[in-house]
């Protein structure tokens, strides 16, 4: 089992000049901390206008400055949100490969289409269009990113003619793909589609046992990749405070419990008025009316390092392949967290990381013959033939030359050389 971190940038009010530059650089910090410790990957989310909850909205420029600051940590991009008005397929193309270029070959790339109002109205996107126009988008992301040049095409929500599309990412042929799962039908989807699963925190053991069940045997029956690799995992989110202390364990608890109220507030219970509504109050509001914390879905790994590794086993033999821990959440201090990363990298993931290291050989032979299957019932889209690739013409060639008898005369002349070199690679082109 291998373990990843969760960084939504979560910044509750009340807010002062210096906060959100102090947020990103104590995450920074806490990257560069993950990679000391031992954890294998770094997850980065993209969300748009979430106050409070999520300040990740350009998640590549976070991507890149980690990028600079480690050397092996994994870091991935968890999730791009991929209808078009958010994101340009070209352009996440360009920034995948660029991000995968500046780290030497450590991105992860994870798509998602969001579900919130907030977002989804911000940018005009239908939303019962979005995940069809997330994979619309991903299959073509993945063409321009392995193809040379991408042959163009005209869809449903894109239409982009023939471009090859620079840089190339390191990883060939592009970074493994996932996708984010919060329900049984987009488990399908990315075993079908040959998609890693990027899922939210299960209720138990048993219920990941189902899920990774459901999905290796929907990969091995009918999967038909949409990029041209396979990336078979289950990865689950986890809210996670690792402490010998009972009152910061329930500090971490009352901070998890305000980022569920968070997220529930912007999926499905809330009204914003943006930049005016203060969400932190609205929770302590709730909480004080419950007479308790307020709860959230599923398990979670806040505990000592014994109840931790207590809850990882049954996991990890459930055939969960990373636990990706949300370890920022409310107003939990950069300090402690960085202390729960400490205490949980010296005392629970060693035992996880030596039995992932022994059984990783077995892993990729098992599934050798499923991925192998997998790409063999793939259609790939044939490389063009060098007469079926259209030309673009630069503006210039159909616009008429300056007229140079106003100008100094060494300007003339310069403008003179200029005109030859047009004529002559307009012959080439002949």
């Amino acid at each position: 089992m291998k373990f990843g971190l969760f960084f939504t940038l979560q910044l509750p009010r009340p807010w002062d000049d210096d906060s959100e530059r102090r947020l990103f650089h104590e995450a920074l910090a806490q990257v560069e901390l993950a990679e000391q410790l031992g954890f294998d990957t770094v997850w980065v989310v993209e969300q748009h206008f979430l106050e409070e909850y999520s300040h990740s909205s350009a998640p590549e420029v976070f991507l890149a400055a980690a990028s600079q600051r480690t050397s092996r940590i994994r870091l991935g991009h968890g999730v791009v949100l991929m209808p078009p008005p958010y994101n340009a397929p070209a352009r996440v193309a360009e920034r995948i490969a660029t991000l995968d270029l500046v780290s030497d070959g450590r991105i992860d790339f994870g798509i998602g289409d969001s579900k919130s109002r907030m977002e989804l109205e911000g940018f005009g996107i239908p939303p019962d269009d979005r995940r069809a126009m997330s994979l619309e988008s991903l299959a073509q992301v993945t063409d321009m990113m392995a193809m040379e040049p991408y042959p163009g095409f005209t869809g449903r929500f894109m239409s982009m003619p023939a471009r090859n599309v620079v840089p190339k990412p390191v990883q060939k042929p592009h970074p493994p793909l996932w996708i984010a799962c919060s329900d049984d039908a987009t488990i399908d989807v990315a075993a079908q589609l040959g998609l890693g699963v990027l899922a939210h925190t299960f209720f138990d053991a048993e219920e990941a046992r189902r899920v990774v069940t459901r999905y290796y045997d929907a990969l091995a029956r009918e999967c038909v990749p949409i990029g041209h690799a396979v990336n078979p995992n289950v990865a689950m989110l986890a809210p996670f405070f690792c402490s010998r202390d009972e009152v910061e364990r329930d500090r971490a608890r009352d901070a998890f419990g305000f980022l569920t109220f968070a997220v529930r507030h912007y999926y499905s219970f809330g009204r914003h008025v943006p930049g005016r509504t203060n969400v932190w109050e609205r929770a302590e509001v709730v909480r004080k009316q419950l007479g308790s914390r307020i709860p959230w879905r599923g398990a979670d790994a806040v505990g000592t390092s014994d109840d931790i590794a207590a809850f990882l086993r049954p996991l990890e033999q459930a055939g969960v392949d990373q636990v990706i821990l949300s370890h920022q959440a409310g107003t939990m201090a950069h300090e402690d967290i960085s202390a729960s990363l400490r205490l949980f990298a010296d005392e629970v993931m060693p035992e996880f990381h030596e039995r992932d290291r022994a059984g990783e050989d077995r892993r990729r032979r098992r599934l050798a013959p499923h991925v192998d299957a997998a790409l063999a019932r793939k259609h790939r889209r044939p490389a063009p033939a060098d007469h079926d690739i259209p030309a673009c013409d630069a503006y210039g060639r159909s616009r008429p030359d300056p007229d140079p008898s106003a100008l100094p005369e060494h300007v003339r002349h310069t403008l003179a050389d200029l005109q030859r070199v047009k004529q002559i690679a307009m012959e080439l082109d002949a």
